[in-house]
């Protein structure tokens, strides 16, 4: 069994299977789980390289929970044990105190045997993990958290649209942000096979979807967008070519593309991906997939800042709302590994 960074196993007789069980406690308004929200209580812990991990930076930056939310950012690689703070002065969390996350984890459940994942989010004052639930954690951040959000935060996930963008979901979920994964890890030829059909097939119906409008759902961004673009994003620079996804490159699809950069060029959105972060993880852990443990350089990144156009479609980023203020700066992604970094060295 091999444990991937996401909580989930390759199985050589088959098909890949994502440990779903996470820890469902929950932050909310009323504090019913015995964790009410309170700004400055909370520590969400990330990695840049992890694509669920990045739905939660997202989301934190639209809604502008920077104040409320403090995070804490774990380096694109880790052991055996759990991801580790090596990005930090002395490879300590200088809010909680700790090398690994796994720490967390122990502090409130010692010997805690499941996947040691982010996103994560941890009580400061006791040091120890409340969930892990990354699904959940987005949406109660854009439910539960609603007297921290900035004046001109958009709804992502508004509640007449919800059924709508939980059916997306539920699919994006299956064959794409999970489909990936069930073609990297494949087992057979049979199951790999399988999930390469079910991802491009989900992948030509969102681009039909996306042909005529916008937004996954409605004329503003939502949820679904937020979910969908974490894999996008990471396509060419690696499930391309390092998960064996291979019937197109995303710059090869030309809605998803221009979809996909739409979303990248909207504050919020690719001012939190780090692609050196995001292929260093990929390509030196999976040494099952890639035993050399060697980066590529490419792909070339600077087509991410090329016009999109999908601004003829209509639709509102924000809605009624505004764009989120830019990154602070100890929370502002290198400019060596974003595309204006990229095209600086060509």
């Amino acid at each position: 069994m091999v444990e991937t960074a996401t909580g989930g196993d390759a199985r050589p007789a088959g098909e890949f299977k994502r440990d779903s069980n996470y820890i469902t406690t929950r932050i909310t308004a009323d504090g019913r789980d015995g964790y009410p929200v309170e700004a400055g209580r909370y520590r969400l812990v990330v990695s840049r390289a992890c694509p669920w991990a990045n739905r939660a930076i997202i989301v934190r930056r639209l809604l502008g929970l920077e104040d409320a939310l403090s995070m804490g950012v774990c380096g694109p690689t880790h052991d055996k044990r759990s991801w580790t703070f090596d990005l930090d002065p002395g490879g300590r969390d200088p809010v909680l105190g700790i090398e690994r996350i796994q720490d967390a984890y122990f502090a409130r459940f010692p010997g805690y045997e499941r996947g040691i994942t982010v996103p994560a989010l941890v009580d400061v004052p006791s040091g120890q993990v409340v969930t892990n639930d990354y699904a959940q954690i987005t949406l109660d951040l854009s439910t539960e958290w609603r007297a921290h959000h900035r004046p001109g935060a958009p709804d992502l996930y508004p509640e007449r649209l919800r059924d709508e963008i939980d059916d997306v979901n539920r699919v994006v979920f299956a064959d794409v942000n999970n489909g990936v994964y069930r073609c990297g890890f494949a087992g057979t030829q049979e199951a790999y096979e399988a999930a390469y059909r079910r991802l491009f097939d989900r992948l030509d119906w969102l681009a039909t979807r996306l042909e005529r409008q916008r937004y996954l759902v409605g004329d503003t961004i939502t949820e679904a967008d937020v979910r969908l673009f974490t894999t996008l994003v990471r396509f060419d620079a690696v499930y391309h070519n390092h998960f064996r996804c291979n019937r197109s490159k995303l710059t090869e699809m030309p809605v998803l593309w221009a979809y996909a950069r739409d979303l990248f060029q909207t504050p919020g959105f690719g001012d939190t991906i780090d692609f050196d972060h995001i292929k260093r993880h990929y390509y030196e852990m999976h040494r099952d997939i890639n035993p050399s443990g060697i980066v590529p350089v490419g792909p070339d990144l600077a087509g991410w800042l090329s016009p999109h156009r999908r601004e003829a479609l209509g639709g509102r980023p924000f809605g009624a709302g505004t764009p989120p203020q830019p990154p602070k700066p100890d929370e502002t992604v290198s400019a060596e590994h974003t595309p204006a970094g990229w095209a600086s060295r060509r």
